[in-house]
């Protein structure tokens, strides 16, 4: 490969993380908006805005996931953008969920039993952790 194509590449390759940073911001800040929004209309006795924001980005997940592999040939660098940048800065439990959709839709069961059990108990785990190590800092 010649310095012109490596140097395209990498090009490439940064317009790439470009894009995907720039879809991940607004997707936080549709987050943020949706949980808002949410936490206003239904208060924050309960986490509805995360809860809101987490279903949608899980059906989202889905629903382009199929346009995008199955319906239409999508560019790889589009899907990445939108799925990865987009959805990833909206809620990365759309990611969990289109994971362990796959491995069920695969017929990994045990695979996505065990994605689900030590995501929740271990992320909960993990948080506790964290929690009772700032506390003693």
């Amino acid at each position: 490969m010649g310095a012109h194509s490596a140097n395209r590449s990498a090009a490439k390759k940064m317009q790439r993380l470009i894009y995907i940073g720039l879809a991940g911001g607004a997707g936080t800040l549709v987050r943020y908006w949706l949980s808002e929004w949410t936490a206003r209309r239904f208060g924050e006795t309960f986490p509805t805005g995360t809860l809101v924001v987490n279903l949608a980005g899980c059906f989202l997940a889905g629903l382009l996931f199929y346009l995008m592999f199955d319906r239409y040939l999508v560019n790889p660098t589009v899907r990445t953008v939108v799925l990865i940048g987009l959805l990833g800065g909206f809620t990365t439990f759309s990611s969990f969920g289109l994971q362990t959709f796959t491995l069920l839709r695969d017929g990994e069961v045990g695979l996505a039993l065990f994605n689900m059990a030590i995501s929740n108990a271990g992320g909960l785990l993990m948080v506790w952790v964290g929690y009772s190590l700032a506390k003693i800092l």
